[in-house]
């Protein structure tokens, strides 16, 4: 088998900077996480936060920190510092090579989607973000690793896509349709979804989008491992 890892994300059209923050580590004990982090500070998007509760987090789990404590933890020291004033969504997915389970850790409204056997679920267990409470937990989810696993995580630009002209990006169903007409990378997976959602936007994003994608695929080439990373400058 092999997994993959892939990142879509563009700013919303009004600023040069976005909010969203994805950091994919390799783990110490084997595997990959993934964390998608959405900042705000006084209700605004602020990159400084949610890249500085990414960073805690990877710091974390780096040492060995199981995924909802290194959560916890964090948040925690996020609700100390600022009382409540600073908060963030986050949206952690790892592949545990120790355990052979894919976790996944949400502290964030925004739903995730696992696609398995040409099934598309919903995880929507409520949960608080980080920040907002000293015992903030979150909802988390594990399952084996498996061949055709899909796992799809992202913020809420691409959730609320759509909203100003009365859309709804049904998400689910259009991720199960685009999974049923052809066999997509990770990396189409998550450029489908992104371009979808700045379709429903006009072509100017109201928000910050981030989409990452998770897949095991049924084969794997070699034992070599890759990692390709491209960004507009």
């Amino acid at each position: 088998m092999e997994l993959r890892i892939a990142v879509a994300k563009i700013n919303n059209a009004l600023s040069a900077k976005s909010g969203d923050t994805v950091e994919i580590i390799e783990r110490p004990n084997g595997g990959l996480s993934a964390v998608l982090a959405d900042g705000r500070a006084a209700g605004q998007s602020n990159k400084g936060i949610s890249t500085m509760i990414s960073h805690r987090v990877i710091g974390n789990i780096s040492e060995g920190v199981r995924d909802g404590s290194a959560i916890r933890a964090v948040s925690s020291r996020i609700f100390a510092e600022h009382n409540g004033r600073v908060q963030a969504s986050l949206t952690v997915i790892s592949a545990d090579m120790q355990s052979n389970t894919i976790l996944i850790s949400r502290n964030s409204p925004v739903p995730v989607f696992i696609a398995s056997e040409g099934q598309v679920d919903c995880l929507t267990t409520e949960c608080d973000q980080i920040g907002l409470r000293p015992d903030s937990t979150p909802a988390i989810v594990e399952l084996p690793i498996k061949a055709g696993l899909i796992v799809v995580a992202f913020s809420d630009g691409i959730q609320n896509a759509g909203r100003q002209s009365q859309q709804t990006f049904e998400i689910s169903t259009t991720l199960e349709s685009f999974l049923d007409e052809q066999e997509p990378t990770a990396q189409e997976i998550a450029n489908f979804l992104l371009n979808q959602a700045i379709q429903m936007d006009n072509g100017r994003p109201l928000d910050d989008m981030s989409v990452i994608v998770m897949a095991v695929s049924y084969q794997s080439p070699d034992q070599i491992r890759r990692m390709n990373v491209t960004m507009t400058v």
